[in-house]
């Protein structure tokens, strides 16, 4: 059992999602660090985040770039 979720940890990524997010007519830039396992799940991640923190819906972010990190080698 410990071998099968361990196979499924080493396959989470990290990525980085910079955007900007219009609230109240401004843009507002950002930059957020997000760890899933698609590309996908990290933006679903993202938008929930963004509109559990700001309130803001999917409309009202835009997405500029998604970019993989590399995996800091553990010590």
């Amino acid at each position: 059992m410990l071998g099968k979720r361990a196979s499924t940890l080493s396959q989470v990524r990290r990525f980085k999602i910079t955007g900007e997010l219009r609230k109240g007519g401004d843009k507002l830039p950002f930059t957020k660090d997000i760890r899933a396992i698609k590309k996908e799940d990290a933006l679903q991640h993202l938008y929930s985040d963004m509109g559990s923190r700001h309130k803001a819906r999917r409309f009202e972010i835009t997405v500029k770039q998604i970019e993989e990190l590399p995996e800091p080698e553990a010590a």
